[in-house]
């Protein structure tokens, strides 16, 4: 079993918050679940549409501050899920002993979940639509 998933995507702001906080919800409590972006914008807040729609879930996420990915989160996590094929190809690059553990998180559903940064509350909707998607399907497979 994973003890320890990272969630990555480019700024850390909308995507991969909105996954963390859904992959924790459905985790044993055992499992550590955080978040990263590639090209962080380090030290802000998650997206006011992430936190609109996630509220709308019962979920806060209003505590979350955006953190840089580094090849030291590859080492201490144990699955890393992405959102698009190039952030894996990214991580492989700078953290090469990641190498088997990066996976996109639309795997189960051989989709790539698109930005929704600066975009309309309806794409919002949308691609939080996916993300939920993928974090079902690995729930299934992981702690059924």
């Amino acid at each position: 079993m994973f003890k320890s998933i990272l969630v990555v995507c480019v700024g850390n702001i909308c995507r991969s918050p909105m996954a963390e906080a859904l992959l924790r919800s459905h985790a044993p409590e055992s499992v550590r679940v955080e978040s990263a972006g590639i090209g962080a914008l380090v030290g802000e807040a998650a997206d006011p549409s992430a936190l609109r729609l996630m509220q709308e879930r019962s979920i806060d996420i209003s505590a979350h501050r955006a953190r840089q990915f580094t090849p030291e989160m590859a080492r201490r996590n144990d699955l890393i899920l992405v959102m698009e094929d190039g952030h894996r190809q990214h991580i492989h690059s700078i953290a090469a002993e990641a190498r088997g553990k990066v996976h996109m998180i639309g795997k189960w559903g051989d989709m790539e979940i698109p930005d929704p940064y600066k975009k309309s509350p309806e794409y919002f909707e949308y691609v939080l639509g996916l993300i939920e998607q993928g974090v079902d399907q690995w729930s299934s497979k992981l702690w059924v």
